[in-house]
């Protein structure tokens, strides 16, 4: 790989990273001579790594507004919580069938970082603790396909799931979620694993309604007349 390509490489990682922890959030301009700047990279790898972005939907380049952090309509929000939910499900499921106990031991490790913080004001400090407990259960899935998969959709609705953590009173029912996703694994009930983590995801009702009030403006494109 050229040095140009890894720094690409590194570059759509940290731009990742700062998209999915809200650092850049939907409708951010990204402006090629500020990255080069900000990252200290000539403009070719920046111009690289923004194109994998948009290749993964994260990014999207708007006329007159040039390349932006990607928004999405109400409809799409929809579609891509059914799809995580359907993929996060497959992975509770296949992790109670694979998951080893010394992972299982690690999920437990994970699962009491996420209750010791679900009664603090700080939702963005659960959802961190939050990713690496649903990231734990990817893994423990033993499907590298479906763990990239499963990944690739989370970081496009990360914005908008952090969103659902400030929601009043969802810390503390998505941490009791998470005890009884972490029990139908732990006895390997993979099909009560994965019904219980479909409907952790998924997003909808008054769920949805709720989410959507709280949403800024920005984060969701108009829908078209």
């Amino acid at each position: 790989m050229s040095r140009n390509g890894k720094l690409a490489n590194d570059l759509v990682q940290k731009l990742e990273r700062d998209i999915v922890t809200g650092v850049l959030k939907p409708g951010d301009k990204l402006d090629e001579r500020s990255l080069s700047e900000r990252f200290g990279v000539s403009r070719t790898p920046v111009r690289e790594a923004l194109q994998t972005l948009a290749g993964s939907g994260l990014v999207a380049t708007m006329p007159r507004r040039g390349t932006i952090v990607a928004s999405i309509t109400v409809a799409e929000l929809i579609e891509m919580f059914e799809v995580m939910a359907e993929l996060e499900a497959m992975c509770a499921r296949l992790a109670a069938r694979r998951m080893p106990r010394v992972d299982i031991e690690n999920l437990i490790a994970l699962s009491h970082e996420c209750s010791a913080l679900k009664d603090h004001a700080d939702a963005d400090a659960y959802y961190e603790a939050n990713v690496r407990f649903h990231e734990a259960i990817y893994a423990g899935c033993r499907n590298s396909f479906l763990e990239r998969q499963t990944k690739n959709v989370r970081n496009r609705l990360a914005p908008y799931r952090r969103l659902q953590l400030h929601r009043p009173g969802r810390l503390k029912t998505s941490n009791n979620e998470h005890a009884d996703i972490l029990s139908a694994i732990s006895n390997g009930e993979a099909e009560t694993a994965g019904k219980l983590m479909q409907q952790h995801v998924a997003v909808q009702g008054e769920s949805l309604n709720d989410l959507l009030a709280i949403v800024p403006r920005g984060y969701l494109e108009p829908l078209a007349s």
